[in-house]
């Protein structure tokens, strides 16, 4: 018994030295030219304030051989510096685990963007976040709008929106989407000025078009009949999309290889939130979509006869007079999928039950099929040969799945082919002036009306839009002097 209060008198001394004892290294440290013995002898007492001191000098001079001895004490802060001190093909594993689970912030932001796991991502993002690390907050905002959770995001972009322009113009989309405006135009235009491109972009759309509604949309001055074979009205279903399409409208008139078509397309109208129901998968077609119902007054007040809409996601493509076209588009989507307005079609390789549907009995301009090239349909190798003198058939992909032989009229991979190949040939574009010049190889945005109408059984507005569709395609076509100079 009293050998056992001796050690514990002992052990009481002992430690009250070592109080004593770390205050005076840390002293001496502070006046050493070689403070790292001292600062080091301190740290095995188990100081942190030494060990920090310690982290501090061997990095400002250094000195990596004083971090390994730290990291034989588990010291976070030494683990995350000398780990990054490592070459990048050779940095360890434990190291960085050892300065995560220390705390480092740094090291588990590091730590989450290492990993491919979405649990682990999130918790070692969520765990840096919440000591008040600017770049973990704004990582993990990302993540969550990455992972469509946007109201997970907010908390976190509203944390860094001051000192990140990404989360400025991130806060500002969620808030402009939810109606508040005000709000979410100051935060677009606060990004703006920090260097935002796309902010800058909006900004600049911002202060061109306002979203509207339909019963809103007003006359529209078109040139004459002869320059505009196609009156082509866009529509933008979003903040978004009203950037894109603005940007496509400017390429079009920028375009000087169409510039010889009769094609005229007016400046985007931005639709109000919710104007119209769109799908990625609408009617189960696999492709963007629209009830276009909404925008029938729209349209006839604007006197279009076809329409792009350019909506947030969904698949390209031309139906029955309407183009629909998403953020993702370039505009050599746009230029061939124009050229679908004028009854071109794809010269890749069809799915089959399109590929049924138009090569059996082809009437493309850039087609010919059935057989043997002798065989081929004699009118449309008349067009090209009229057209070109030196006339060039080449095979064409396009009946491939049904295994029909099928020719166009060039060598080239044409823009018809591979829409990003830029290949518009002469010739195409003289088929496209005829094209344009024949109302009836057109299907203008009357039948798309007249067939929704329809479906949804108002008898009277299907009426009415199948007779505009009756006159359009009964329209006077060009006399045969005039067509003879469009084949010359």
């Amino acid at each position: 018994m009293r050998g056992m209060i001796i050690a514990l008198l002992a052990l009481v001394l002992v430690s009250a030295d070592a109080a004593h004892y770390v205050p005076q290294l840390l002293a001496n440290a502070q006046t050493s030219a070689n403070p790292a013995p001292l600062l080091w002898e301190a740290s095995q007492t188990g100081s942190k304030r030494a060990q920090q001191a310690l982290v501090d000098y061997a990095e400002r001079h250094h000195k990596p051989f004083w971090l390994e001895k730290l990291v034989g004490l588990k010291n976070p802060a030494a683990a995350w510096a000398l780990y990054q001190r490592m070459p990048l093909d050779n940095r360890q594993p434990a190291l960085l685990s050892l300065a995560a689970n220390g705390n480092v912030p740094e090291a588990q932001l590091a730590l989450a963007m290492s990993t491919d796991t979405p649990e682990q991502r999130e918790k070692w993002l969520v765990k840096a976040a919440k000591q008040q690390y600017l770049p973990a907050q704004a990582a993990l905002a990302d993540w969550y709008l990455l992972n469509q959770a946007p109201a997970k995001a907010r908390q976190w972009l509203v944390k860094t929106a001051e000192q990140y322009p990404q989360s400025a113009y991130q806060l500002g989309r969620l808030l402009w989407d939810e109606g508040k405006f005000t709000k979410g135009k100051a935060l677009l235009g606060q990004a703006a000025s920090q260097g935002h491109e796309l902010a800058q972009r909006l900004t600049q759309v911002l202060s061109v078009y306002k979203p509207v509604r339909p019963a809103s949309v007003g006359a529209a001055n078109w040139p004459e009949q002869q320059q505009c074979r196609q009156r082509i009205q866009m529509f933008a279903t979003s903040l978004s999309s009203i950037e894109r399409a603005s940007q496509l409208y400017r390429q079009f008139a920028g375009d000087k290889r169409l510039a010889s078509l009769p094609l005229c397309i007016q400046p985007p109208v931005w639709l109000a939130n919710n104007t119209l129901k769109c799908d990625s998968n609408l009617d189960n077609s696999g492709r963007l979509g629209c009830d276009l119902r909404p925008l029938a007054g729209a349209i006839e007040q604007r006197d279009a006869t076809h329409i792009i809409v350019v909506a947030d996601l969904g698949k390209a493509n031309v139906h029955n007079g309407a183009m629909y076209l998403d953020l993702s588009d370039s505009y050599s989507v746009m230029v061939h999928e124009l050229a679908h307005f004028a009854g071109f079609i794809d010269e890749y390789p069809l799915p089959s039950p399109v590929a049924q549907q138009h090569c059996t009995q082809p009437d493309a301009p850039n087609l010919v099929t059935h057989g043997k090239l002798t065989y081929a349909p004699q009118s449309t190798l008349e067009r090209w040969q009229n057209v070109s003198g030196a006339l060039q058939i080449a095979p064409s992909k396009t009946c491939e799945a049904i295994g029909q032989p099928a020719y166009k009229p060039s060598q080239q991979i044409t823009f018809l082919e591979h829409h990003d190949s830029g290949v518009i040939p002469g010739l195409y574009l003289q088929l496209w002036q005829q094209q344009l010049a024949r109302p009836d190889q057109q299907r203008p945005i009357y039948m798309n009306l007249f067939q929704r109408f329809h479906y949804a059984g108002n008898t009277p507005q299907a009426g009415k839009w199948l007779k505009k569709y009756n006159s359009f395609n009964s329209a006077d076509k060009p006399t045969s002097s005039s067509t003879k100079a469009l084949e010359e």
